[in-house]
C-alpha cells in the first residue's frame, strides 16, 4: 500500500473531495463531540430549569410552614393568656366568696345581737305594761 504524499503532509480529502487539514476521522469524532456537548448543555439547562421550579417550590412551602408556624406560636400564646386570665378570674372569684362569707357571717353575728336586744327590749316592754 502506498502512502498518499498529502497525508504525509496533513492534509486529507473528505468524502466531498474536498482538501481538510484535518483527518476526516479526528473532524467526524469532533462534529460527533459538538453535539454530545449541545446535547449535554441543553440537558443541563434543563436540569437548571427543573431545579429552579423545584427550589421556588420549597421556598414557597418553607414560608407557608413558617407562617403556620407562627400561627401555632400565636395560638399557643393565647391559649395560654387565656388560662393566666382564667386563673386570675378565679382567684378573684374566690377571693370575692371569701370576703362575702366572712361579711355574711358578720351580719349573721350582728343579725344574733340585734335578735338579742329586740328579745330584751320585748320582753323589758312586756314587764313594763305589766306593771303599770
Amino acid at each position: 500500500m502506498a502512502k498518499d504524499p498529502l497525508s504525509d503532509a496533513g492534509l486529507h480529502y473528505d468524502e466531498l473531495n474536498k482538501l481538510r487539514v484535518l483527518d476526516p476521522e479526528v473532524t467526524q469524532k469532533t462534529v460527533e463531540l459538538k453535539d454530545e456537548c449541545k446535547e449535554f448543555v441543553d440537558k443541563i439547562e434543563q436540569f437548571q430549569k427543573i431545579v429552579g421550579g423545584l427550589t421556588e417550590i420549597v421556598d414557597q412551602l418553607a414560608k407557608e410552614a413558617e407562617n403556620e408556624k407562627m400561627k401555632a406560636i400565636c395560638a399557643r400564646n393565647l391559649l395560654k393568656s387565656v388560662a393566666k386570665q382564667r386563673e386570675a378570674q378565679q382567684q378573684q372569684l374566690q377571693t370575692l366568696i371569701v370576703e362575702k362569707k366572712m361579711q355574711l357571717e358578720r351580719y349573721r353575728v350582728e343579725y344574733e345581737a340585734l335578735s338579742k336586744i329586740e328579745t330584751e327590749q320585748n320582753e323589758f316592754i312586756e314587764q313594763f305594761i305589766l306593771q303599770k
